[in-house]
């Protein structure tokens, strides 16, 4: 069994406006990304989409000394950018759909993610979202360590920095034994 976790594919990340932004590496990502969830939520494979949330001012949290304020909850920068949003909205309903609200880079830091996979047999994470050197690589990590089989898609995720994207995708492979596509 299989899940696709869409990791933070937002407005704030992706946007030309958004507060901690991808820009073009993450535009271009986008029609992969739906192809994908359509294609796992028509095979009745588990979706998640597994998005940061903020809150303004936190002074515990340790991304407030990193990053400016971004994915602040209840702002529009959390939406799901482009037509992502309208895909979750039609099939959001679906048993095998869900909306994870995570707070640290993993979506398995702190969250029952881990939980809900087992609970459905499911044995291999699919990875798509932003950025591939923070958020898809600590969730790819902690999948490991889990023991979770990772693929991730290297036409489906981006970051704002290219040298890290590269190096994560190399870093996939070398030593999570993760399949890039």
């Amino acid at each position: 069994m299989k899940a696709l976790i869409n990791i933070d594919y937002t407005y704030d990340f992706v946007a030309d406006s958004g507060a901690l932004t991808c820009g073009l590496p993450g535009q271009q990502i986008e029609g992969k990304i739906v192809e994908l969830m359509e294609q796992f939520m028509q095979n009745g494979d588990y979706v998640v989409f597994a998005i940061d949330v903020h809150d303004l001012h936190d002074p515990y949290h340790p991304e407030t000394k990193l990053f400016p304020p971004h994915n602040l909850r209840d702002t529009s920068g959390r939406d799901l950018y482009g037509t992502l949003q309208g895909v979750y909205e039609k099939n959001k309903q679906l048993d095998n759909v869900a909306y994870l609200d995570k707070t640290r880079y993993s979506a398995f830091a702190g969250t029952d993610l881990e939980i809900k996979l087992r609970e459905r047999g499911i044995t291999e994470v699919h990875l798509v979202g932003v950025c591939t050197d923070i958020c898809v690589l600590h969730t790819a990590v902690d999948a490991y360590n889990k023991g979770f089989k990772i693929v991730v898609y290297k036409d489906a995720v981006a970051s704002f920095n290219p040298a890290g994207h590269e190096w994560a995708l190399g870093h996939f492979e070398q030593s999570l034994g993760a399949m890039v596509k």
